[in-house]
C-alpha cells in the first residue's frame, strides 16, 4: 500500500487472503516517496515465492504502475477513495496505463479492496488444484446464501 492511512479499507482485502489461506507480505511503499525500495522489493519477490501483487494506493496512484514495470507476475491495482476526488484520480491512474505494460483495476472503494483478494486467488488457483477447489466451494457457499435470501423474500412475500 501506499501509505499505512489505506490499512483499515485493506481488511477485507487480507481477510479472504487468510480464508483461502494464501500468505502474504504486507508493506507500505510508495511509488515517489521510496522508489528504491519499491523496486528492491519487486525484484526480489519472485525469489520469496510472490506470485501476484496487489497495490493499493490513491492519488496519483502509481504504485501498480511502477510495480509492473519491474515484474512478469500479475498486478491488480487498488484505487483507493481518498478526497479531494473520491478516488477518480487513483481509478484513472491506475487503468491509463501505457500498452505493454498491464496493470488489472478493480472498483474504488466499496468491493474492490475484497476483489482484489478474490482475484488475485483466481490467478494462483489457476496453477494450485487445491486452491481451486476452495474457490468453487467459496462460490457455491456465496450462491446457497442468494437461494436463501431469496427464498427468506419469497416467504415473507406469499
Amino acid at each position: 500500500m501506499g501509505s499505512d492511512s489505506d490499512l483499515d479499507r485493506l481488511q477485507p482485502t487480507l481477510a479472504h487472503l487468510a480464508e483461502f489461506g494464501v500468505g502474504c507480505d504486507v508493506r507500505v511503499l510508495s511509488a515517489h516517496r521510496t522508489p528504491d525500495l519499491l523496486v528492491e522489493f519487486v525484484r526480489g519477490a519472485e525469489a520469496r515465492g510472490i506470485g501476484v501483487f496487489l497495490c493499493a494506493a490513491g492519488g496519483a496512484a502509481h504504485l501498480a504502475g511502477v510495480v509492473a514495470a519491474h515484474t512478469l507476475a500479475p498486478v491488480i491495482g487498488i484505487p483507493m477513495d481518498n478526497p479531494p476526488l473520491g478516488g477518480l484520480d487513483a481509478l484513472l491512474a491506475t487503468v491509463q496505463m501505457p500498452g505493454g505494460i498491464p496493470v488489472a483495476s478493480v472498483a474504488v472503494g466499496g468491493g474492490g479492496p475484497a476483489n482484489a483478494a478474490l482475484m488475485a486467488v483466481r490467478i494462483l488457483a489457476l496453477s494450485d488444484a487445491d486452491l481451486r477447489t476452495r474457490l468453487e466451494a467459496f462460490r457455491a457457499a456465496m450462491g446457497a446464501k442468494v437461494v436463501a435470501k431469496d427464498a427468506k423474500v419469497q416467504a415473507a412475500l406469499s
